[in-house]
């Protein structure tokens, strides 16, 4: 069965990057205003983190209108690698953008700055922290319908955002009510950590489809189930698991009775690939039948 996805789906993903884009280059435009007024490197924090983002979701953009391309004859498997190619340069770029506001802020600890218009940044602040939340959600909400990496890494990328766009109306606060100029930059190294952890989780996922990793143990093992639930099936072995971005493929062998014939053999794998399928939507799943002497000693096989 070649897995594919439904229009609803792909609907949503373009409509998620297109959301991301649109979000990160408002973000930036309000942030540099913020930054100029206050001179604040928890905003400038932000600024920066919102930078990488509108590069990053552009790369979101492009990645997943490729990954939604069909498979050709070059690409027999599909394009959906695509998705975590872009999870890995957004890991580069959160990365770089976590270096770089780790050394403002140890600048600005060695060399204080006072702040200006703190209440006009916190506006700012507020205001960014109110859109970044509602695009995290819809993001959230489109990753579990598609299962698209390269969502899923925008997404935890901008739930990064929701938390140091709160560290940064934190730091706003303590200086302007209680004089803390010394809260600006520790909350902006503290920012720095926080997007370099995220940048961390959504390499390791990447990394993890491009090297062909298999699904979860719960995934693999509610594929033995359903296999196993049918009493023809004397056993099954040879699973084998992959997703790369939206696409998953799973394939394995069953054994049978020998003396079936070929179409019952054949039906018996049509309805655990249906099952299956209806299990993993869009999977592209491959079975194997192959023939058992049940006269035979039992003798074990692999899972």
């Amino acid at each position: 069965m070649n897995g594919s996805l439904d229009d609803a789906a792909t609907r949503l993903l373009r409509l998620a990057t297109y959301a991301s884009v649109a979000t990160a280059v408002l973000l930036v435009g309000i942030k540099i205003a913020a930054w100029l007024l206050s001179g604040s490197v928890a905003v400038l924090s932000s600024l920066v983190d919102s930078t990488a983002d509108v590069a990053a979701s552009a790369i979101n953009l492009l990645a997943v209108r490729h990954a939604l391309t069909p498979a050709d004859r070059e690409h027999r498997f599909g394009h959906g690698k695509a998705e975590p190619l872009a999870g890995l340069a957004q890991a580069a770029f959160i990365a770089g953008s976590a270096v770089f506001l780790a050394l403002e802020a140890v600048d600005r600890i060695i060399n204080p700055h006072p702040l200006k218009h703190e209440m006009i940044a916190l506006a700012v602040m507020l205001f960014s922290m109110m859109a970044t939340a509602a695009l995290v959600l819809f993001q959230r909400r489109v990753a579990k319908a598609t299962r698209s990496i390269a969502i899923e890494a925008d997404s935890a990328h901008y739930l990064s955002d929701f938390l140091s766009n709160g560290a940064t109306i934190l730091a706003l606060v303590l200086v302007a009510v209680f004089g803390w100029g010394i809260a600006d930059p520790l909350l902006g190294l503290f920012v720095a950590g926080v997007i370099l952890w995220s940048g961390a989780g959504i390499a390791r996922s990447a990394y993890d489809q491009l090297m062909d990793t298999e699904l979860p143990n719960e995934d693999r093992a509610r594929i033995r189930a359903i296999a196993l639930a049918h009493p023809e099936v004397l056993s099954i072995h040879d699973l084998k698991t992959r997703a790369a971005g939206t696409w998953r493929f799973i394939q394995f062998h069953l054994e049978l009775d020998g003396r079936m014939t070929l179409e019952a053999a054949h039906a018996v794998a049509d309805r655990i690939e249906a099952e299956v399928d209806a299990a993993f939507p869009g999977a592209e799943v491959i079975i194997h039948q192959e023939p058992v002497d049940v006269s035979a000693p039992d003798k074990p096989h692999a899972a």
